[in-house]
């Protein structure tokens, strides 16, 4: 069974110039405060680095909740918030859910940090 993803806008909230360069807007500071939110806290940021990790940079929810010794579905709430964040996208398989890294949302947030002179 194929399944087709979505096309996302990520333009909107990915396009901030670095944080040293240009004061960003409110509705920018929210949207990046919520990403490091979500991996602020230590086991989403496992989480991340898990399925980043794994296999095809992809992992099923059923793989996640042995390495962080916590249950199905605190793991699924922890991995609801890294999506709602727009660092994973989740894609339904049966009755799993898979996740992977947002393609370039990781560099996005690294390049937002950096300044002019380390870039």
């Amino acid at each position: 069974m194929t399944t087709v993803l979505p096309v996302l806008d990520l333009g909107s909230d990915l396009c901030c110039a670095p944080i040293v360069r240009d004061a960003m807007s409110a509705q920018d500071a929210a949207n990046l405060a919520l990403k490091f939110k979500a991996i602020g806290e230590p086991t989403r940021l496992r989480l991340l680095s898990l399925v980043a990790a794994h296999d095809g940079a992809e992992a099923c929810v059923c793989d996640l909740t042995e390495p962080v010794n916590l249950s199905q579905g605190t793991v699924s709430h922890h991995l609801k918030v890294l999506v709602d964040a727009g660092l994973l996208t989740r894609s339904k398989r049966g009755t799993w859910s898979f996740y992977a890294l947002v393609p370039g949302a990781l560099d996005n947030l690294a390049d937002i940090l950096r300044t002019p002179a380390a870039q």
